[in-house]
């Protein structure tokens, strides 16, 4: 192999903000079209301890950001649900899942942590109203993880929605065109 080719690979992926990258990502990084070869070279790194690789096609720095995989692996998906609504303190109950809605449902177990992927109609999914992108991370307002768990979980309980923004969920509403989740919500706010 040659030594400058995979120092300047290595030293390209070390260099960029991200931490997780696709097959593509990398190939587009340095310029390389032949995916083979690519492949090779990655996993010489993967056996040295230098590169992890959680799924096939999937290479992550070894201090990786778990969120930033979580948003990589099926795309569109963004952070929300309980993960979303436990650090903001709407929920109580600790859950350790990194919760994320997607155009699938499905829980998957990387490295002892646990992804689970909730589906929701396109339509909605592709609004990024309430929706921050922090560095490679798409993760929704509290108020946007708030109204995605109650449109997926009619009876969903929380523990405390003093910390919710009631202005801004009310701007968020129409993104779901639910007339049913509308009268949920406003009778939740009001009983707060």
């Amino acid at each position: 192999m040659n030594s400058s080719r995979n120092s300047d690979l290595i030293l390209s992926i070390f260099s960029d903000a991200r931490t997780v990258f696709s097959l593509n990502d990398i190939a587009m990084l340095i310029g390389e079209s032949d995916f083979k070869k690519l492949n090779e070279r990655l996993n010489y790194y993967v056996r040295k301890g230098k590169l992890l690789r959680p799924r096939k096609g999937v290479y992550v720095k070894p201090n990786y950001n778990p969120e930033e995989l979580v948003c990589l692996l099926y795309t569109p998906s963004y952070i929300s649900l309980e993960y979303v609504l436990q650090k903001a303190g709407v929920v109580f109950q600790y859950d350790e899942r990194i919760t994320a809605v997607s155009y699938l449902s499905r829980s998957i177990d990387i490295e002892g942590r646990t992804c689970a992927y909730r589906k929701i109609k396109g339509e909605i999914l592709i609004v990024t109203q309430g929706i921050s992108q922090i560095g490679n991370v798409n993760i929704a307002t509290p108020e946007r993880a708030f109204l995605d768990i109650l449109y997926l979980n009619a009876t969903y309980y929380f523990d405390n929605l003093n910390s919710l923004d009631k202005n801004l969920i009310t701007k968020l509403l129409p993104i779901y065109n639910s007339k049913t989740l509308t009268a949920r919500v406003k009778k939740l706010l009001a009983n707060d």
